[in-house]
């Protein structure tokens, strides 16, 4: 777990506990309790003074990835031999989910780089190729997931991008958008079509460094919430790679997106449960504190009502999270599982952030208070990594491939 030391934080995480929780999906291990509550604790101290700043100037604090990364939060599942944490996949949802109670955007840096970065790295790269990478990521590096386009939105695999062979490996060119932590990224996992008369199956995937000629980082969105994460149009213009940067097989770039997005949605609800935990833990504190009528606000029943409410939908958003994470970690299926928790979780956040901006009142819609930023960093939880109706689509696809039983 994360101890006190002279340099801060540190993180060591066991290797012999269970998939499984002894009793419920909600109760953990102590290992596991040790973590989030040293998560928590740094999220606390380091994290929330930033809060304000970072929202304000769209972009984090200079030196807080390399925090990150000293804490071993950037490479969570790389094996301690390259330098990661040696952890589980549950312990990336608790490090999001701890993480986004303060900040959204910085619970968002962590779970890209696990649940999708790190990840696929882990999965499909060569050997040379974890070698080459994981350690960089743990260290602190940002990989970010280029996939989106202008005209693939949920239709992600209607790409224009393009790829073709060179004598020495391979030529990028085309547009991404929407491209979550480009601008801070150092190296990007790019999805081009190599073969387009093939359609999805001609998308592969490639390692691109950010340095490499021919790629730039273009407009940075001006957005809504988690504004501290940049979120970037990327430029390839005929960007040459080495062969040893083809990532997988040709042709199997849909494979691989479709996989670890699975896993992501499951780290987005982490992130959207963190985030209605957070919105809770301020509205609950500021009912104890505002007085109206001569007595605290939270003696009124009806704000009473209001936060049992919250509290109740939060503690169901959280059995969904984690039994998808536990479920993963245990090797069992948990593609429907992931799907419903994003779409039930993200709507759940959307709902409580809304309701605490409510038990603010009048200062719930003013900056100087938190209320109004949970608000706005909950929405994009309906939208990336899988619209919630992609995720209806999802989740009936599953349950009704075979005919139900009456």
């Amino acid at each position: 777990m994360f101890s006190r030391c002279s340099g801060g934080f540190h993180l060591s995480l066991s290797q012999s506990q269970s998939p499984l929780p002894p009793n419920s999906l909600t109760e953990l291990t102590e290992d596991e309790r040790m973590l989030q509550a040293s998560i928590r604790r740094f999220a606390a101290e380091e994290v929330s003074p930033l809060v304000r700043s970072m929202d304000e100037e769209q972009q984090f604090a200079p030196g807080l990835i390399a925090k990150l990364a000293d804490l071993g939060l950037m490479g969570i599942e790389v094996p301690e031999e390259l330098g990661g944490a040696g952890g589980s996949f549950f312990d990336a949802i608790l490090a999001v989910e701890a993480l986004s109670e303060v900040d959204a955007s910085v619970g968002l840096v962590v779970d890209i780089q696990n649940t999708l970065s790190v990840n696929s790295f882990r999965r499909w790269g060569t050997e040379a190729q974890k070698q080459a990478w994981l350690p960089r990521l743990a260290g602190g590096m940002i990989c970010s997931y280029a996939l989106s386009e202008a005209g693939s939105g949920s239709d992600a695999f209607a790409m224009e991008t393009r790829a073709t062979r060179t004598p020495t490996g391979y030529k990028l060119s085309g547009r991404k958008l929407w491209i979550s932590n480009a601008r801070e990224a150092g190296v990007f996992l790019v999805f081009a079509n190599l073969h387009p008369q093939a359609g999805y199956r001609g998308i592969t995937a490639f390692i691109v460094p950010a340095e490499a000629a021919g790629l730039t980082v273009g407009r940075k969105e001006d957005k809504l919430g988690i504004r501290a994460s940049s979120t970037c149009e990327v430029l390839f213009d005929s960007c040459e790679v080495p062969a040893d940067c083809l990532f997988g097989e040709e042709g199997k770039g849909y494979k691989i997106a479709i996989e670890v997005l699975n896993e992501g949605r499951i780290g987005i609800g982490a992130q959207m449960l963190g985030l209605a935990q957070g919105a809770w833990n301020h509205a609950a504190r500021y009912a104890q504190q505002r007085k109206q009528f001569g007595k605290a606000i939270v003696e009124f029943q009806a704000v009473q009502f209001v936060l049992a409410e919250m509290a109740t939908e939060i503690a169901a958003a959280r059995l969904m999270v984690y039994n998808a994470a536990r479920r993963k970690d245990a090797g069992l299926s948990y593609v429907t599982e992931a799907a419903m928790t994003k779409y039930f979780v993200s709507q759940i956040a959307e709902r409580v952030a809304s309701q605490c901006v409510e038990v603010f009142g009048g200062n719930g819609y003013v900056r100087d208070y938190p209320a109004e930023k949970y608000f706005r960093d909950a929405k994009i939880g309906k939208i990336y990594e899988g619209t919630s109706n992609m995720q209806l689509m999802t989740i009936a696809k599953q349950l009704l491939s075979e005919p139900v039983k009456v």
